[in-house]
């Protein structure tokens, strides 16, 4: 009897070992990066003094999923020397394949396999490459990706964007074509969106995303929140009560969100973007 009950204390220890592991293996970590795109006006800011240190960030993060805005083709081949074990879906905004900045979803290839992907602009015509929509100055571009978990079998939809900066009827009419397509595209599996919406929390272009319940900002639902109050700094020249939240990883209700974390904007005393980086812990709610 002594023994049967040791060996039943025995496997109920390992189950729970179990049990620790596979939630700790449930967890994502999803980040946003402007990453500012290669500009000689940058000077020591420039992309080629900053790449390594945003390497270093997502490595240090180990971030499974990530939306990186403003990134020419040029860096997008850096990043993917600089990570290995990640690769991207995205085309440039300028024509579809490779001209201008992109919007890519990037993922972890050992733990993630690649079901369906996409992009469309920010327009009237959404479906039409290089299309610009409504008062906005530039391009822009959506791309996303279907995934399947390797781990848990399970499948998911991640976004991401870059709103307009000058046209205002452009961030208001893109957040509604985002909602729309997120609930096309999605189906019923668990959602993330993520990018630079060029919105503060306050304005109407992020009150009419959230209003109707589809998608939460994680800093709003988040057991755990840190870092500053802004996203914006403009690589430090802006005063700190100029910089502006603008900056978002947003999640349908299906995910509970163990924590929220705004990133310095520098490393080792040097910036790593003029935006700082978003860095957030996901799991499924059961």
């Amino acid at each position: 009897m002594k023994k049967i009950c040791t060996i039943l204390v025995c496997c109920i220890a390992i189950v729970m070992i179990s049990s620790c592991g596979k939630n700790s293996s449930d967890e994502l970590t999803v980040m946003t990066f402007n990453m500012r795109y290669d500009t000689p006006r940058d000077g020591e800011n420039r992309w080629t003094y900053r790449y390594d240190r945003i390497a270093q960030v997502i490595l240090a993060q180990d971030a499974d999923l990530f939306g990186a805005q403003e990134v020419l083709k040029h860096m997008l081949d850096t990043l993917v020397s600089r990570l290995a074990g990640y690769t991207y879906v995205g085309v440039g905004r300028g024509d579809g394949i490779a001209a201008g900045e992109f919007s890519p979803v990037f993922y972890k290839k050992d733990r993630f396999e690649l079901l369906d992907s996409g992009n469309f602009w920010l327009s009237e015509t959404p479906d039409v490459a290089g299309s610009k929509g409504w008062d906005a100055a530039c391009k822009r571009i959506a791309s996303w990706v279907i995934l399947k978990d390797r781990r848990k079998g399970n499948e998911l939809f991640m976004l991401n964007t870059h709103l307009d900066h000058v046209g205002e009827v452009a961030r208001r009419e893109s957040v509604k074509l985002l909602l729309q397509r997120v609930k096309e595209l999605r189906g019923d599996r668990p959602a993330i969106l993520t990018g630079d919406f060029n919105a503060t929390p306050d304005s109407e272009v992020i009150t009419s995303l959230l209003a109707d319940g589809s998608v939460f900002h994680t800093r709003d639902i988040a057991a755990t929140t840190n870092g500053t109050l802004w996203t914006f700094s403009a690589f430090g020249q802006l005063p700190e009560d100029k910089r502006t939240f603008i900056d978002y990883v947003l999640v349908t209700s299906e995910w509970e969100v163990a924590s929220h974390v705004v990133l310095p904007d520098t490393l080792d005393g040097g910036y790593v973007s003029d935006h700082t980086p978003i860095v957030t812990k996901l799991t499924i709610a059961r």
